[in-house]
């Protein structure tokens, strides 16, 4: 009976990840491109929206470098006690733009260009 609650197990950690991939491809990072596009969309609001979308897009890049990390790989992002807080991610995603301006495509995802600015400020 051992091996069959074994294999019933597998079967369900199997399913447990593929939901979670199809969850992942669904909920793709937006584009450069759609960001400024929703920055336009909404006179009022899509200034807000942009930085409610960079604050999570930041906390995400930090999340999943963490992640990174736990599982063995070099950091990239040391904070060493300096400050980073949620207002500072508009500014780090126009300076990474504008200190390399023509390398990053408008199809390129907002997500990279947070991670490469934190890499940049934040260094190890």
């Amino acid at each position: 009976m051992r091996p069959i609650y074994l294999s019933i197990r597998l079967f369900r950690n199997m399913g447990l990840l593929l939901a979670l991939i199809c969850v992942a491809q669904a909920a793709s990072a937006m584009s450069i491109r759609e960001l400024r596009a929703l920055e336009k969309s909404d006179k009022k609001q899509g200034e807000n929206y942009v930085r409610y979308y960079l604050v999570g897009a930041m906390e995400g890049a930090l999340e999943a470098h963490a992640h990174g990390v736990r599982n063995g790989a070099k950091p990239a992002i040391c904070l060493n006690g300096r400050r980073l807080e949620p207002r500072m991610a508009q500014s780090l995603y126009d300076t990474e733009l504008q200190r390399n301006e023509g390398v990053y495509e408008a199809d390129m995802p907002v997500s990279l260009v947070l991670t490469n600015a934190l890499s940049t400020v934040y260094p190890c």
